[in-house]
Parts: structure tokens; C-alpha cells; sequence
């Protein structure tokens, strides 16, 4: 018997994936959230800005530095069109 697969949702505050602890967003949620945001990439974007500038905010406190260098690309970078 298997059991159900969890969603690829981010784990405030931490920023990895409920469903398989990667970064978030990871490969299935970046697979989803295109297929979810297929018609409208500017709203997708807006989305992930409006994530990505929580996860900025939030890390910091978790770790004692500033947020990631890596956060545009992890939010942002491969979302855009191409």
C-alpha cells in the first residue's frame, strides 16, 4: 500500500518543499506552478516576487546573515519567459 504523495508547498520559515524537503520552490513545484500559471507569466512572477521578498525577510532570522545571494535565481530566474 503506498501512500499518498505530499504537495510541493514551501515550508515558511525555512523555505524548503513540504513534499520532499528541497529548496522551494523545487523542480515539482516549479513544474506546477507553470501549468497552473500557463496563461498568465506576469502574474506568476508577481507571485514569486511577493514569496521570494518573504523568504528575504525570513531567512535572515533563521540563519543570523542576510538572506541568500541566490534568491532571484531561485524565485525568479527560471520562471521567466523564454
Amino acid at each position: 500500500m503506498s501512500r499518498p504523495s505530499r504537495p510541493h508547498l514551501p515550508m515558511r520559515p525555512l523555505w524548503r518543499c513540504r513534499g520532499c524537503g528541497a529548496e522551494w520552490p523545487c523542480q515539482p513545484a516549479r513544474l506546477s506552478l507553470l501549468v497552473e500559471y500557463r496563461d498568465d507569466r506576469t502574474a506568476l512572477l508577481v507571485y514569486l516576487g511577493t514569496l521570494m521578498a518573504e523568504a528575504g525577510a525570513q531567512l535572515p532570522q533563521l540563519n543570523g546573515h542576510a538572506a541568500p545571494e541566490n534568491l532571484t535565481e531561485r524565485f525568479l530566474s527560471w520562471a521567466r519567459a523564454r
